[in-house]
């Protein structure tokens, strides 16, 4: 993989493992795995998805409750769910490490994420009942191999009102933290399932 394709991409977290590693898939005899990670933002917290190579860390065992930093990528693919397509997103970890009680502290527990991507989406742009300025973002960020993610991000403010006149095509920097947000997701005519989704919520931007 290029250099410039591994930098365009970069995200690292750090907190602490929330759920057992379940198997996703195999690669030319290496096992991918998923885990969730709690990263805790003052009293609130984001729940993020990570996808860990069986030769980076011990996925047989049990880690809940242990810290760890982690940085990688944030990948998405479609996985295709009856008749429509769902954006499913996660953190490719590159690097893991166990943190101690001493480095866990709230200044080093960072959520910190920088893409450079093409918008390939109309930016969607709205205000909440509160008026609050809310800019939706899809980025197309280029993979190896003439792949690419597409992440969702989130602009307030400021920085919604300039990425309201983006255009699609147009090639963005975004710098920002994961965060997740649980939604009700109607998958029959009486029936509801709790679901999470993933998006980038943008401190900066800068169109170039």
């Amino acid at each position: 993989m290029t250099e410039k394709t591994l930098n365009n991409n970069q995200v690292v977290v750090a907190g602490e493992i929330a759920s057992e590693f379940v198997f996703s898939h195999e690669i030319f005899g290496e096992g991918f795995y998923m885990v969730d990670l709690i990263v805790r933002l003052s009293d609130a917290y984001d729940t993020i998805p990570l996808m860990v190579s069986d030769r980076l860390f011990d996925v047989n065992e049990s880690h809940i409750g242990e810290r760890i930093m982690a940085k990688g990528q944030f990948r998405s693919y479609n996985k295709h769910e009856e008749t429509r397509n769902r954006l499913i997103l996660s953190v490719f970890v590159r690097e893991i490490e166990t943190i101690d009680e001493d480095d866990a502290e709230e200044e080093n527990r960072p959520n910190q994420i920088y893409l450079d991507g093409y918008i390939c989406k109309a930016p969607v742009y709205r205000m909440t009942p509160l008026g609050r300025e809310i800019a939706d973002v899809l980025l197309a960020v280029n993979r190896a191999y003439g792949k690419s993610d597409y992440i969702p991000c989130i602009c307030w403010g400021r920085n919604a009102r300039y990425a309201s006149a983006f255009e699609v095509g147009g090639h963005v920097l975004i710098w920002g933290r994961i965060q997740s947000r649980e939604y009700m997701k109607r998958i029959g005519e009486n029936e509801t399932q709790k679901r999470i989704a993933y998006e980038v919520s943008v401190s900066k931007l800068e169109y170039v």
